[in-house]
């Protein structure tokens, strides 16, 4: 779990709902099912108009990459790599098929299986590419879904300002019914503003890096895969490898 996500919402509306009742207010007066409803509504209706649905899907589907915290094995991979680099060299390039079983990376075992096809090291790089960009490219805009909302949500919670501005004006005769209205008002716009600023945006944020992160890892293995069909020396090839790896990784392995 990426705990830096939960820290970071709790941390904001624990400051928001804080700061309210060190000002003597309740936090009941910020809790309006009116205003939700009108700035979520409005917020889900405007990504929806903007987006075909099967991207909007995949957006919500990708709400849980937010959450999770997906290790990316890099060092473990190129021990992988290696290992497989020093069997092909031993026994050749057809040997690999006997540990395709121990892969259990979908998109790792579909480069070693093209090399044991017997496939051209460039043409593995092309395919294996071709599957990295469009990946992160379908992430990417699913991750805009919340770029978007992000964007939408202050400007609904301004129309649920005016909305609830109209019903104060329309019941001015009325004291009773101008407390409600007016809360409705200024909370739409809190939910609108603090949903797009606390929620949206930041995972938007969030969900780009890790996407970037998940490719910068494919990269890596295609790296090692065109290496390996090119049969480059094992030794030299981890040294290669190592580049991705972080620096504090990288100075580990060279003390060792």
């Amino acid at each position: 779990m990426d705990i830096a996500t939960i820290v970071g919402l709790v941390l904001a509306i624990g400051s928001i709902i804080g700061g309210q009742i060190l000002e003597g207010g309740h936090v009941g007066s910020i809790m309006q099912l009116t205003a939700f409803i009108i700035v979520m509504g409005g917020t889900i209706g405007a990504i929806c108009v903007q987006n075909p649905l099967s991207v909007v899907l995949k957006g919500v589907s990708m709400l849980s990459l937010g959450i999770k915290d997906p290790k990316h094995d890099n060092k473990g991979t190129i021990t992988t790599i290696i290992d497989l680099a020093n069997v092909s060299r031993k026994q050749g390039l057809l040997a690999l098929e006997g540990k395709l079983k121990d892969i259990h990376d979908p998109f790792f075992k579909k480069g070693v299986q093209l090399i044991v096809d017997g496939t051209d090291p460039k043409v593995v790089h092309e395919i294996m590419e071709i599957d990295v960009e469009y990946q992160e490219e379908e992430g990417i805009k699913a991750a805009k879904v919340w770029e978007s909302a992000g964007g939408y949500a202050p400007t609904v919670g301004i129309i649920g300002a005016v909305l609830g501005l109209i019903h104060v004006m329309e019941n001015l005769a009325d004291p009773s019914k101008l407390g409600s209205g007016i809360a409705v008002a200024f909370v739409a716009t809190v939910y609108g503003v603090g949903a797009a600023n606390l929620f949206f945006l930041p995972l938007a944020g969030k969900l780009k890096f890790k996407l970037k992160e998940e490719a910068a890892s494919r990269m890596m293995i295609i790296m090692g895969l065109v290496g390996l069909a090119q049969g480059e020396n094992p030794r030299l090839l981890q040294e290669k490898l190592e580049g991705y790896l972080p620096e504090s990784e990288r100075t580990k392995e060279e003390k060792k």
